[in-house]
């Protein structure tokens, strides 16, 4: 087990109410000292929504802040919601349902509005957007980016951080440019499933041990994360729910007491404005 006074905060995982571990996973995490989670809602027809508009996510959303709520009350600390459409979405409507990308990124647009509703009203902590991260013609690539920026303009207005789903990089100045262009600051954007280097973003970087290393040498602001799918046809997919405790663990033998307090508690305060320090009563 960690000590008593180490948060241990995974930034991006998925939790399947319904159909696989669920709160199983989040118990898993606890049990190896983890004891804050930011929960993303699961791609939106995972959970059996089609939507046709704004208002259909909002089942997605509901049930994402139920198994929240459940997960709080396994952990040490506590675990948020982190609400937004995937990315991939507009993939599914433009070539399986028949959607223009216009229509799609209206559509697409109205669910980051309605996800809003939930960070305005404190129910959720930040928004997640982004755009695919495979090749896709230039008609839903730009509608994809508008989409994005849709959700930097909630976020500044709500003053929320907005995760990113988006392709591998190193460099997404731009997308921070249009970030502060729209009133959120670069250091409210984070880009999910990074590497240890990143200009632009706060990287939260997947937990594996070269990424982590280059993170902590760097010095500069980041998260960890698993992006943990629960999905019952892919069990081994990403890492699995015990990774960022013991990667925490593996940080702290390795001397890499400050790289943990970046990614466990200064990044989160900068980033969502969290105290994961005086959310945490361990036993």
């Amino acid at each position: 087990m960690l000590d008593d006074e180490t948060p241990v905060l995974d930034n991006h995982l998925h939790l399947d109410p319904d159909n696989h571990r669920g709160i199983d996973a989040v118990r898993d995490f606890a049990r190896l000292g983890g004891t804050h989670l930011l929960v993303v809602n699961k791609p939106s027809w995972h959970l059996g929504v089609e939507a046709e508009t704004g208002e259909d996510f909002r089942a997605v959303f509901e049930r994402t802040i139920e198994i929240v709520d459940e997960a709080s009350s396994e952990l040490d600390g506590r675990a948020w919601p982190v609400l937004g459409v995937h990315p991939g979405l507009i993939t599914r409507l433009v070539d399986d349902r028949g959607f223009s990308p216009d229509e799609a990124r209206d559509l697409m647009q109205a669910g980051i509005d309605v996800a809003a509703e939930y960070v305005e009203s404190g129910e959720a902590l930040a928004l997640k957007s982004g755009r695919p991260h495979y090749e896709v013609d230039d008609d839903v690539w730009a509608a994809s980016n508008a989409v994005m920026r849709r959700a930097f303009e909630r976020g500044a207005e709500l003053d929320c951080a907005v995760q990113l789903h988006a392709e591998a990089s190193e460099d997404m100045t731009e997308v921070t440019d249009w970030a502060e262009e729209a009133g959120l600051p670069s250091d409210r954007v984070v880009k999910h499933y990074a590497s240890g280097r990143l200009e632009g973003p706060i990287p939260s970087v997947m937990s594996e041990k070269d990424r982590l290393e280059t993170a902590a040498e760097r010095g500069e602001p980041f998260l960890m994360e698993t992006d943990y799918i629960d999905d019952p046809d892919r069990p081994g997919a990403v890492l699995g729910p015990k990774t960022v405790p013991r990667r925490v663990r593996w940080l702290l033998e390795n001397g890499r007491d400050e790289a943990v307090r970046i990614a466990h508690v200064e990044t989160p305060e900068r980033v969502y404005g969290i105290d994961t320090e005086a959310t945490l009563e361990r036993a």
